[in-house]
């Protein structure tokens, strides 16, 4: 209810003995009243003070906006001080600040206030008009209600903006048109080969033979580890082959073959042969964008795929929308693979020709120092370490000097070992947000790596104790859920970024890549956005930097854990460094000692590599590429000799009685502590 600050003249009956006083008090009520009416003004509470309140009208743009405002000088006085103030105060008051001269300023302000709106909203393509009513409201500062409608305003704006590279961004980026942006390829008329099978059926054999004996191809992985075998199998062929990876070049003059990571396939060079390896990696969210890309864009007459048999629809699905035919050769495992009767439940009972599976680096080196304390000499595999250590772990292991191999899920891809039997020692995995059972494709690819053809007549799996010998157990006997038919992860390429650009005038890599991921046109959702979140993150610390886009771009997709502090730095130094058009050479780090050596050894590495990744895309700005792909190999070697000094070395046969038993923490200890970070 609105509170009136002075005497309505009408309403007062004066006593007679008090008639000469009321009279004046009458006429003084009177005269507020009528000069505040004169001005279409009223006095209003507002925030604990008493204003005057003025409404009118003003014209602009050949139409009339109301408004009901207080201005900035009407404000009178607080309410306490307002009502000890006699009559002829508020009178004196109200005449020094309402009066024609400061009512015309008043109106000026409003006016160029409701023009300059119009203006602006025009320019935004909005209806102004929609936002000046709010200057109707009453009884607030004119200031605050301007403020008001500038914020709303504002926020139409951004939200017509938004909408409009919404648009822009469709437009642009149709993605049931995306394979059409690999050019070679949708000119070419291909044909697919889906070799799908367990592990240890063949499938890499066949492919590798027609590659071998193909004029021109390339061979796709997953793993840096898998292009380097098959470039070494392809070269003791005598075929000429060339190693590209992200982080390592090996060129040989006159090459007609390469072997690769499947992020640099070269979409523009035609071959007569492609293999594509471990197709199931379509379903990653993280990395399946490059098996979407290479299944789209590898310019080859025949591609083959190779996978576990759950692929199959996926692959079906792709051949169909790629108007490519496709054959499909189902193969089955060339030695059996068995459950064994009973979990391995102690140290001592496990024997030469064993892998035993943890999920995390942690759990890997506990398992493999309480194994080694047992007598047994130990290799160790696990993602954080480099190719070169995995290869030269793994040959320990393949050479005899190890008599068990301590892994990680790492071992499921891209390592041939003589396993005999494979020991889960948990089957829970941390996938990042909870740990989980295993999902039954990841079990059987693990468990696939036991009965080596050719070595065992069978291969064995087990638990390390009872619960996890009979979790494993059963999903050893659930089948592996098939790939979906839809659903393909794309991620932007630079093109598709700086066609976003032009569309939309965005200069933000972080928005063009929220555009991308958000906006574009999806229509089927045959092919989706791929996650971003990391390349995101990374894009808006770098938007900050004076840098192109093009170089924005490639500083996002450095293969480099920014979680990693000593990682991040240098890669925020190397970032730094381009954005000031300064070259950047490689700092050569000392090994360590002490209790950390083997992590910050492991960190080197990658730092060395992720500096050769940068070398062979920006070579003037680093120019130390092959320096750090020869420093990389050299601390693998260390890291190889410090894991071979703490597990590969056979203790007397005192230590090895005394070790037989459970380990220094037991199976359910083990699963607790397993996979805070995934180790691949």
């Amino acid at each position: 209810m609105e509170e009136n600050f002075f005497i309505d003249p009408e309403a007062v009956v004066p006593a007679e003995d008090d008639a000469e006083s009321d009279d004046e008090l009458l006429d003084v009520a009177r005269e507020l009243h009528l000069w505040l009416q004169s001005f279409n003004a009223r006095l209003v509470h507002n925030e604990g003070a008493v204003a005057i309140e003025v409404a009118g009208e003003v014209e602009a743009g050949g139409r009339r906006y109301p408004f009901r405002l207080v201005p900035e000088r009407c404000v009178l006085a607080r309410v306490q001080k307002w009502r000890k103030l006699p009559e002829e105060k508020h009178l004196a008051l109200v005449r020094e600040r309402l009066h024609m001269a400061s009512v015309a300023e008043f109106e000026a302000d409003v006016r160029a206030f409701v023009t300059g709106v119009l203006k602006r909203a025009q320019a935004e393509g909005l209806d102004g008009a929609r936002f000046l009513s709010a200057l109707e409201t009453g009884k607030e500062l004119a200031s605050r209600r301007f403020r008001i409608v500038e914020d709303r305003l504002a926020e139409a704006a951004v939200r017509r903006r938004t909408e409009t590279l919404a648009e822009a961004a469709r437009d642009t980026v149709k993605l049931t048109r995306y394979p059409e942006s690999f050019e070679t390829a949708f000119m070419m008329r291909r044909r697919f080969v889906a070799i799908l099978g367990p592990t240890n059926s063949g499938k890499t054999h066949q492919a590798m033979e027609a590659l071998a004996q193909a004029a021109t191809g390339v061979y796709l992985a997953p793993l840096r580890l898998l292009a380097l075998e098959n470039y070494e199998r392809l070269a003791d062929r005598g075929v000429a082959v060339s190693l590209v990876t992200g982080e390592e070049r090996r060129i040989t003059p006159g090459a007609t073959h390469v072997a690769s990571t499947i992020e640099m396939l070269d979409t523009s060079r035609p071959v007569e042969v492609a293999v594509i390896d471990e197709i199931q990696m379509l379903e990653d969210l993280e990395r399946g964008s490059a098996w979407t890309a290479a299944v789209c864009g590898a310019a080859a007459k025949t591609v083959f795929l190779l996978g576990a048999l759950s692929a199959r629809p996926a692959v079906e699905a792709l051949a169909e929308r790629l108007g490519c035919e496709l054959e499909v050769r189902t193969l089955e495992r060339k030695s059996p693979l068995e459950m064994a009767p009973r979990p391995v439940s102690s140290i001592g009972k496990l024997r030469r020709g064993d892998a035993v599976i943890a999920f995390s680096r942690r759990d890997v080196l506990n398992w493999a120092t309480n194994i080694a304390e047992a007598g047994f000499r130990v290799a160790t595999i696990y993602g954080n370490l480099s190719p070169e250590v995995r290869r030269a772990q793994a040959q320990r292991f393949r050479d005899g000097e190890a008599d068990i191999v301590v892994a990680t899920d790492a071992i499921g891809m891209g390592l041939n070992l003589p396993v005999a039997r494979v020991v889960f020692s948990t089957a829970k995995k941390f996938d990042g947000i909870s740990e989980d059972i295993l999902p039954p494709w990841l079990t059987h690819q693990i468990a696939g790596r036991a009965g080596r053809f050719g070595l065992h007549e069978a291969g064995l799996v087990a638990g390390f104790d009872d619960h996890t010998h009979r979790i494993v157990g059963r999903l050893m006997r659930t089948a592996a859920e098939p790939l979906s038919s839809r659903g393909f992860y794309v991620t932007p390429s630079l093109h598709h970024l700086k066609s976003i650009s032009a569309a939309t005038g965005e200069r933000s890599l972080a928005r063009l890549l929220e555009l991308f991921s958000r906006n574009i046109d999806l229509t089927d959702d045959f092919f989706l956005p791929g996650d971003m979140t990391e390349q995101i993150e990374r894009a808006r610390w770098l938007d900050a930097l004076p840098l192109s886009l093009e170089h924005r771009f490639t500083l996002s997709l450095v293969p480099v854990s920014t979680r990693v502090e000593s990682l991040n730095q240098a890669w925020q130094e190397w970032a730094r460094a381009l954005s000031k058009e300064r070259t950047s050479h490689l700092s050569i780090e000392p090994v360590g000692t002490g209790r950390y050596a083997l992590q910050a050894a492991e960190d080197t590495c990658k730092k060395y590599s992720a500096y050769a990744w940068l070398g062979y895309r920006l070579s003037d700005y680093y120019p130390d590429a092959e320096v750090a792909v020869a420093l990389a190999r050299s601390m693998s070697e260390t890291v190889d000799e410090m894991l071979a000094r703490q597990h590969g070395r056979r203790r007397d046969s005192r230590s090895r009685n005394s070790g037989r038993g459970k380990p220094r923490r037991d199976g359910a200890a083990q699963r607790q502590s397993a996979g805070r970070r995934n180790g691949r």
